[in-house]
């Protein structure tokens, strides 16, 4: 089974550079908020304003038994620029996200050396054209070739002269960066060497001793999880290169159908009773944890599987799929269990059918349906869609058709434009392109437009359309036709799609053994389930969650929309005993544990302002 290199869903916030495009691989409770006990040393944060404005589009203020200590708004943020956070040694260093624009991409430096009286510290810019996102670490080394404090960041391009890869700097004297290595990575993509290493969607580094490594998520390649020896930094080499699902088969779950993009999306690295274990969230495989002790031999200890039907869903009387959305997770302090996010951008999900073959079409939102509507009809092939391909030809307006689409060469966004000026369509199915990362996989998408899109489709669904034969071998060896073989403005099969309300993102909690984990129970927030929320309230999926480190039954969560929550891990239940909102919402995206005198705090990093500083004060 190959992977499909999407990045999370409708809106999405993660990456959306890579999966927003049609292109190959290339380089191309109203509890009211206290102000907290703490100052918050900035002087636009102490004004009386709402963070959103007014009080629509986001969840009313809330506030338990938790402190905020402080916040800092960072220069040159627009909305949803901020993305990652890590802490280390009294600093926080925070990514200016690419995914809202090129300009100001890099790294913030926050000296957080007194957590109440947070100061800007220097920023590190990335390469021109690149930007950091899920990527921010910060962990010490000490190897014959190199001692010292590095931070690593990851590079998806946004620009024309961008790089991929990942980043090292000597962040020794943090208000001194050095780089040591910028865009290192894989430079070979299909066997064919490249001028810019592949596009990485995060980085972990981890000491080893007298080595030292990084393990990098390629977004390009189907092998997408690879391991680069950092052990002299300014010298970085990648040494080695994995597909877990073809390593490892024991980690693809076989049902339900939709479980079928499975790629690497984020990891961590954690020396547990003195061996190296990569614990790697693999999408729609789950939760993976491997042996990396010899990065050039790994070994498998333990997956996890997705519930059917979706536990958290049915908390809520909804008996749906699960969505398999396998994104974060950490271990806790004492290694008992796994705590995984399972980020969810769609709150609706969607059914769909080919008619005249009564077969399955396996599809996302990009555009969704509204909740109980549906589109059926009679397709037209309209080819790339790009501006500078074949023109779309017009639809019936006496009828309902559906343009059927072929993924590449440009956005989805252009895409949709071309089919809507085309006009007499209802709606938009697009299917993959060819590639070692495409064919029969299926991919998500980020597009903009006014009619409901849909995709992306497995490249054997769409020749199905249209009654042509497909064989994903030839698709993946190159061999096959490079676009699908009939005229444009060719009619084929009757297609149905329709909308059903299925929650956002959530938490898994589950027991840590050799061999398949065990589900002990979920979290979501109340509104997560409500479908009186599915828009209107922003996103209200989880992000991140980050363990405790001075207690092994506490975990915070990064919600975006939903705020900051705290959960404790009572009788193998996962339950939430600390919250945090501030007037006019939030945004999270990271979140990170550190120590100061004896005290946890934690840092999270909200995509519209910058960086806050809570304390959980519960017991």
């Amino acid at each position: 089974m190959r992977k499909a290199h999407r990045r999370v869903g409708v809106s999405l916030v993660a990456a959306m550079v890579f999966a927003a495009t049609g292109l190959a691989g290339s380089a191309q409770g109203h509890d009211g908020v206290s102000a907290g006990d703490g100052v918050i040393d900035n002087a636009a944060a102490t004004h009386d304003h709402d963070q959103h404005g007014g009080h629509e589009g986001h969840l009313p203020a809330t506030s338990k038994d938790v402190r905020l200590v402080s916040k800092l708004k960072l220069p040159h943020v627009t909305e949803g620029k901020i993305a990652d956070v890590g802490v280390f040694k009294g600093y926080a260093y925070l990514a200016s996200w690419g995914g809202v624009g090129c300009d100001n991409t890099g790294v913030h430096v926050v000296d957080i050396r007194n957590p109440a009286k947070p100061k800007v510290a220097g920023f590190i810019p990335a390469p021109a054209g690149s930007a950091p996102g899920e990527g921010i670490q910060t962990v010490h080394i000490s190897t014959p070739a190199f001692t010292g404090d590095i931070l690593v960041s990851n590079n998806e391009i946004c620009g024309e002269t961008g790089s991929g890869g990942m980043n090292i700097y000597d962040v020794t004297k943090p208000t001194e960066p050095k780089v040591l290595a910028e865009g290192v990575g894989d430079f070979t993509l299909e066997g064919e060497q490249t001028e810019i290493a592949r596009q990485i969607h995060s980085v972990f580094a981890w000491d080893a001793g007298s080595k030292a490594y990084a393990v990098i998520v390629d977004n390009e390649e189907g092998t997408d999880v690879d391991i680069v020896d950092i052990t002299d930094p300014a010298k970085a080499q990648l040494i080695a290169e994995y597909d877990l699902d073809e390593t490892f088969p024991q980690i693809v779950q076989e049902a339900p159908a939709n479980l079928t993009e499975i790629f690497l999306h984020d990891m961590v690295v954690k020396n547990v009773h003195g061996r190296q274990v990569l614990l790697a969230s693999y999408w729609d495989a789950g939760y993976v944890a491997l042996d990396v002790t010899d990065p050039k031999n790994l070994t498998y200890i333990g997956d996890t599987d997705f519930t059917d039907p979706d536990p958290e869903a049915a908390e809520s009387g909804l008996t749906v799929a699960p969505e398999g959305n396998g994104h974060q997770a950490e271990f806790t302090l004492d290694n008992r269990y796994v705590i995984g996010a399972d980020e969810d951008f769609a709150p609706y999900a969607l059914s769909a059918r080919n008619l005249d073959d009564d077969t399955a079409v396996t599809a996302g939102q990009g555009i969704p349906l509204e909740e109980g509507k549906s589109v059926s009809g009679g397709t037209v092939y309209a080819g790339l869609a790009c501006n500078d391909s074949p023109a779309v030809p017009a639809g019936d307006p006496a009828a309902v058709d559906i343009a059927v689409v072929e993924r590449g060469v440009c956005t989805f966004t252009e895409k949709a434009a071309k089919v809507e000026a085309a006009g007499g369509y209802d709606a938009i199915l697009v299917f993959n392109r060819t590639g070692s990362d495409a064919c029969d996989a299926q991919s998500g998408m980020s597009v903009e437009g006014s009619l409901p899109t849909f995709g992306v489709a497995p490249r054997s669904q769409g020749f199905a359309v249209f009654d042509q034969p497909y064989s994903n071998d030839d698709c993946l060896a190159g061999t096959g036709p490079a676009t699908l073989p009939v005229d444009i403005g060719t009619k084929g099969d009757q297609l149905t799609f329709s909308s059903y309300f299925d929650g956002w993102g959530y938490a898994h909690l589950y027991r840590t053994k050799g061999g398949k984990m065990t589900e002990l129970d979920t979290y979501a927030i109340p509104e997560a389930h409500d479908p009186a929320h599915a828009s209107g309230s922003g996103d209200l999926s989880i992000h991140e969650v980050a363990a405790s480190q001075v207690r092994p039954d506490l975990a915070y969560f990064s919600y975006y929309a939903g705020g900051f929550r705290v959960a404790k891990i009572k009788k193998d239940k996962l339950v939430e005993v600390g919250r945090f909102i501030d007037k006019g919402g939030n945004n999270f995206w990271g979140v990170q544990t550190f120590n100061h005198f004896g005290q946890e705090y934690v840092a999270a990093s909200d995509r519209d302002f910058g960086l806050y500083i809570f304390q959980y004060t519960g017991g």
